[in-house]
């Protein structure tokens, strides 16, 4: 009840002005359910009618319904207050009490002030202020404070509840797809099947594929969809199946609860200043190192993996991040080069990178991190191919005694996954059959005379059957199980094979990426140093064994035959013809690459070999060169002809002609027999000449 107050201090200035009714509530649950602190606050209204307002002056400001009091940001109604109070417009401030103005204590006294400058009275349900006496004002600073106080008590009070229940594992989450609380609030395992096999699927294809991207596209593939189940609102508890994503897959594989694990803490909310965004105050969440969780409660309910498959899956999701990629081996990539991600400078320590040569196939490992940083020199550029040959024979040699394991599990895994798909099918049909049907008795039920509802029940059993028969069509068309099986020859056959695994290791149907899947389950990492005649290779088991080996480094110097090639050609032949004849007769450079003009030119400058004469006409002034070919431009002058005659002439033949390439100026040979024989008479002078 309010109580009756002294009105002494309220003078007829005061009553001149409008009364400010400040009406808050922090959130709007409490507005739709404390009825009566609304209504209290409310009747504010007339405790200012009895102090003396008429009607038309008391207003209510009551647009921050659902606004919190902690800070002024947001709060429009108390915004409009403080600027009213300011300008000197109002008489009094009515509140039922100092909590609702503000609980921060800025807001509070910064309101003070200002009432104090414009001597406006505060008002609540206990007494008449007039924040320009000091007595006053040192009771509403107190009271403020205490509002503060009091908000800090609250929260402490409730983040502490939630602590200690979380502590026993008792503060519910929205479970996760795959995860449902039972009758007793008990966190067990969605009853519905399709739904288990759905989210069990997604870590066996993470465990096999080693990658969240490979799983989305595996669905992808078989035509596979994933569940969502609702979590509140009007739609609690429905399912519906969507197509898979990449970040459905991180979230479920970073989920610790289908570990059977509780937890939490998983994330922290900071508040930060955002300058020149409404409003500046934002929360952003973070989330916390997994060493700093503060409540882990291990097999707290049923689980889809182990906590140890948990950790493994982080680990592997970890090394396949690219950021920071010199600190991570990265996920495998579809690229020949073998150690790609996990070989490692023998020189500097750091994680070299992958580059293929002009043919895209040869690989060769570079330590160039300290080059692209700080523009330093690179450690080592070596090539790849007989490094991953001889890494290879290493790793087939290691898997002889395991082949038969190795073989029988691969073996199980194929029919395994084969079942596992085919069941999502089965699954997913017997679901759309049980709509059908129960569409169909719905439309029995109905009442016949009821036509309308007759008609909507019977169109959408209709859409049903078109779902299960478009649904068994698909299936239809789909490999089925048996046929992806193995028949008991065909496994006789599989163990076979799998007893010579350097035949698998090579045939064409194993990729690339398949290659290297293989090889990180034993090998961690790979160290190469490049020596004077060697090249130094470090393998490190998973076992924190090591193996080590040196293997030739390839010879790239040319070989002599190439060599005497060159010597033959470079008289009578440009770069480019030299290289043009190279390649056509099947030779190569010393590191197995096609000639080009430039690498002609670097043999010779390495090997001292001459170049025969110019094709440029400019480097002969006289028109003929020192092998005793004449320029087109000096052949036609002394045979007496025009350039494009010599041209023709040497195109068909008739003269010997040579020319770098295309469109260049062409030397040909003349004889005196060939210049007695096509020499033209001397063209006719003309009168001016003749007179001169």
């Amino acid at each position: 009840m309010l109580l009756p107050l002294n009105t002494a201090k309220i003078r007829a200035e005061h009553l001149d002005q409008p009364a400010l009714v400040y009406v808050r509530q922090s959130t709007f649950m409490q507005v739709r359910l404390n009825t009566g602190s609304t209504a209290r606050q409310y009747d504010m209204r007339q405790r200012a009618l009895d102090l003396g307002w008429a009607p038309e002056q008391v207003v209510i400001i009551d647009q921050d319904q659902g606004c919190s009091g902690a800070s002024a940001v947001g709060r429009e109604g108390f915004q409009y207050l403080i600027a009213e109070v300011g300008l000197g417009r109002a008489g009094a401030v009515f509140s039922l009490e100092a909590s609702r103005l503000a609980r921060s204590s800025s807001d509070w006294y910064h309101l003070i002030e200002i009432c104090a400058l414009t001597d406006t009275l505060v008002v609540d349900e206990e007494g008449v202020y007039d924040p320009g006496q000091y007595n006053d004002r040192l009771l509403l600073g107190i009271k403020g404070t205490m509002s503060e106080a009091e908000l800090h008590w609250l929260r402490t009070r409730l983040v502490g509840g939630k602590l200690d229940k979380a502590q026993k594992g008792q503060l519910r989450f929205r479970p996760p797809t795959g995860l449902v609380y039972d009758a007793t609030g008990q966190l067990v395992l969605d009853p519905d099947e399709q739904v288990q096999q759905a989210v069990q699927l997604v870590f066996d294809l993470f465990d096999e594929l080693g990658s969240a991207l490979a799983v989305v596209k595996h669905f992808a593939e078989q035509r596979l969809l994933f569940p969502t189940r609702f979590w509140g609102g009007v739609r609690a508890g429905e399912l519906v199946w969507r197509p898979l994503n990449h970040g459905r897959v991180l979230f479920i594989l970073h989920n610790p609860a289908y570990a059977g694990t509780y937890v939490y803490g998983q994330t922290k909310t900071r508040t930060q200043v955002l300058p020149g965004e409404t409003p500046p105050l934002k929360s952003r969440t973070r989330p916390v190192k997994r060493e700093e969780w503060p409540v882990v409660l291990h097999d707290a309910h049923s689980g889809y993996i182990t906590w140890d498959q948990f950790l493994r899956n982080q680990q592997r999701l970890d090394d396949n991040r690219t950021f920071r990629h010199e600190e991570r081996r990265g996920a495998v990539r579809e690229g020949p080069a073998l150690l790609q991600g996990i070989v490692l400078c023998g020189l500097c320590g750091r994680r070299m990178t992958v580059r293929y040569l002009d043919d895209g196939l040869t690989p060769c490992y570079e330590c160039n991190q300290y080059h692209k940083k700080r523009g330093g020199k690179t450690c080592q550029s070596i090539r790849g191919d007989g490094i991953d040959a001889a890494v290879a024979r290493i790793f087939l040699e290691a898997m002889q005694p395991a082949q038969l394991e190795v073989s029988m599990a691969a073996l199980e895994q194929v029919e395994a996954r084969a079942l596992q798909i085919d069941r999502q099918w089965q699954l997913r049909l017997e679901r759309v059959q049980y709509e059908a049907d129960l569409a169909r008795r719905r439309f029995m039920a109905v009442e016949p005379e009821n036509r309308l509802v007759a008609r909507s029940l019977e169109r959408d059993w209709n859409e049903k059957l078109a779902e299960v028969q478009r649904l068994e069509q698909a299936y239809t068309a789909w490999p089925q199980p048996t046929a992806r099986l193995t028949s008991p020859e065909e496994q006789q056959r599989i163990l076979a094979l799998a007893q010579d695994l350097p035949t698998i290791w090579q045939a064409e149907t194993s990729t690339h990426a398949d290659r290297k899947h293989l090889l990180r389950f034993l090998i961690k990492d790979v160290t190469l140093t490049q020596q004077e005649t060697t090249f130094h290779i470090g393998l490190r088991w998973q076992t924190e064994a090591v193996t080590e080996l040196e293997i030739a480094r390839p010879s790239r110097r040319t070989a002599p035959a190439v060599l005497d090639r060159i010597r033959e050609l470079a008289p009578t032949h440009t770069d480019e013809q030299i290289a043009l004849r190279l390649n056509q007769e099947g030779l190569t450079t010393g590191k197995k690459l096609p000639f080009t003009k430039s690498r002609v030119q670097w043999v010779r400058y390495t090997y001292h070999i001459p170049l025969g004469p110019s094709m440029r006409p400019d480097a002969y002034p006289d028109g003929q060169r020192a092998d005793g070919r004449y320029s087109a431009r000096a052949a036609a002058e002394l045979l007496n002809v025009d350039v494009s005659t010599i041209t023709a002439w040497a195109k068909s033949g008739r003269l010997d002609g040579i020319q770098a390439k295309l469109h260049t100026p062409w030397w040909v040979k003349l004889t005196p027999e060939i210049i007695a024989e096509l020499r033209q008479p001397a063209w006719p002078r003309s009168s001016s000449q003749m007179a001169e």
